[in-house]
């Protein structure tokens, strides 16, 4: 599989996934007009890539900001993650970034961490 890379805008996170070494970013704001639009190519790859995982899949998040729509958005890859995770192929681990003072991404993680079943680990970023 190549790499999927869908460049940010002020609107849109950095979505990076190469598959080759099993890794997965998304980086920067997520308020796009269509979250579900904008996340679906993210959605399918995962989908693709289910079929064939790595041993070790690791997801990097590190978002300033997000939407309502994009909190769905993001719990439907976190979903597609947990079911790569449940298959046994690959082991899956979410890495929540936040910076030490961001009181909402740090509550924001620590949710998808108790409703989602992958290894979640938040990692506080000094500014």
């Amino acid at each position: 599989m190549e790499t999927l890379l869908i460049e940010g805008s002020a609107k849109t996170p950095t979505i990076k996934f190469d598959a080759e070494q099993g890794v997965i970013e998304i980086k920067g704001r997520s308020i796009p007009e269509n979250s579900i639009e904008f996340y679906k190519p993210l959605i399918d790859w995962l989908e693709k890539y289910s079929t064939k995982p790595k041993p070790n899949t690791i997801v990097n998040i590190q978002l300033e900001y997000f939407n309502t729509s994009s909190s769905k958005c993001i719990l439907d890859v976190f979903k597609k993650l947990e079911t790569i995770n449940k298959g046994g192929s690959s082991e899956v681990l979410i890495n929540w970034h936040y910076e030490e003072d961001d009181e909402d991404m740090s509550e924001a993680g620590e949710d998808y961490q108790a409703i989602i079943n992958v290894p979640f680990k938040m990692v506080m970023v000094q500014e």
